[in-house]
């Protein structure tokens, strides 16, 4: 990287994926779709190809600027991206690269959501930076940067698309693609030992049950988020009281984007849902809201983190926010679970109602990345339904 360009990016100012080992590696573990956002001449495609460069072998740069997109306040038909949407579309089918990176203004809600599609389809997690330069939004000094050779006028007629952020439906820790892959895996060994486990069979009426002697627990939770997530705020696209200012928490601005270690310490099971349930680290907690079980619980106290946990499948017509209220009963019901012996590489419980757990004897941990999930509810196990918003402005890069 040039000189220049160093000093246009401070080393305190790059997004974790640039600079933080832990997450460099997770990165290169995962599926990334990386949307570069910004008004022209701010300093997107520095940035582009700093990750490109910092990802080479696994990393793909598609610009706008390579098919001479000119940045508009509106964008037409959309026609003028058809041979850019083939190469993205290319490269996810082929699967070219786990690490995509979009250069563009990303200005348009439209254009925004087509891409959102594209991640959710092909199983990438979203990360929405911005350059920090510190001209970003001053029209005119990006007036003599940018390449177009926008005027003031309209520069300044596209800041305002610009200085809203983009609050996602809900802020979390995305799995890395392995972790995912093997999580699923236990889980699902998890649910085929408990389906055959001979007390388990003795209380099928607590899940409907019309065979009496058996139930597949893969086929009745037969519904699973795109990628296994635990999160940590709904926003419902900023129209959640709170939103935004928990967009605005140093804390989020700082770790976003950044890699974790997940801790799991039990599987567990009920009539409506089936998760894993996480532990917390004090670090972990600082993106925990303060509110997190009140608002499924308001009238009881839970110590903070106790519903953490990701959803590893629901039964038909359970919307995912459930799973997190189950697991909240089980912390209620504490040490009231009945001993039922020893599976799944842990001790397992029944807790009466068709709620069983098992308590891990040895931890799982998972690599994940904190962001957003930017696409429609109920594509990801999100949910509720809802419209996507734009919030004032918050640096989380």
């Amino acid at each position: 990287m040039s000189s220049q360009a160093s000093r246009d990016h401070p080393e305190g100012q790059k997004p974790p994926l640039l600079v933080d080992d832990h997450t460099v590696t997770t990165v290169r573990e995962s599926k990334i779709m990386v949307l570069l956002r910004g008004l022209p001449g701010s300093g997107k495609t520095t940035l582009a190809k700093e990750i490109e460069t910092k990802y080479k072998d696994t990393a793909r740069l598609i610009s706008a600027d390579g098919y001479n997109i000119k940045p508009a306040v509106r964008t037409s038909s959309g026609d003028e991206y058809t041979k850019m949407n083939e190469e993205l579309n290319t490269c996810c089918e082929r699967r070219e690269a786990s690490l995509i990176i979009l250069d563009d203004t990303h200005h348009d809600r439209d254009r925004l959501e087509q891409l959102f599609d594209v991640a959710n389809k092909y199983r990438f997690t979203v990360v929405v930076l911005e350059p920090k330069t510190p001209w970003r939004l001053d029209c005119a000094q990006l007036k003599d940067r940018n390449q177009w050779k926008l005027s003031l006028e309209e520069l300044k007629n596209l800041r305002p698309t610009l200085e809203k952020e983009l609050i996602p439906f809900y802020f979390g820790w995305f799995l890395a693609k392995h972790c995912g892959s093997n999580l699923r895996k236990i889980s699902h060994e998890f649910l085929e030992q408990l389906g055959n486990f001979k007390a388990f069979k003795k209380h099928l009426q607590a899940f409907g049950s019309e065979d009496k002697h058996k139930l597949d627990l893969l086929r009745y939770f037969g519904t699973t988020p795109n990628i296994l997530h635990c999160t940590t705020k709904f926003c419902d696209y900023g129209k959640v009281p709170g939103a935004e200012e928990y967009a605005q928490l140093e804390a989020v601005k700082k770790c976003y984007s950044r890699a974790f270690t997940l801790h799991i310490t039990a599987l567990f099971v009920t009539p409506r849902t089936t998760g894993a349930r996480v532990e917390l680290t004090d670090e972990q907690l600082l993106l925990w809201p303060p509110d997190a079980e009140k608002e499924v619980m308001p009238n009881d106290h839970f110590p903070r983190g106790s519903r953490a946990h990701i959803t590893l499948g629901t039964a038909a017509d359970v919307q995912d926010v459930q799973t997190g209220v189950d697991l909240l009963e089980f912390v209620k019901l504490g040490q009231e679970g009945e001993s039922m012996g020893e599976m799944s590489g842990g001790k397992l419980a029944y807790y009466g109602n068709g709620m069983w757990m098992v308590a891990l004897s040895r931890k799982v941990e998972v690599k994940a990345i904190f962001s957003g999930y930017y696409g429609k509810a109920g594509v990801n196990g999100s949910r509720r339904g809802g419209k996507r918003g734009f919030l004032p402005q918050c640096q989380i890069v």
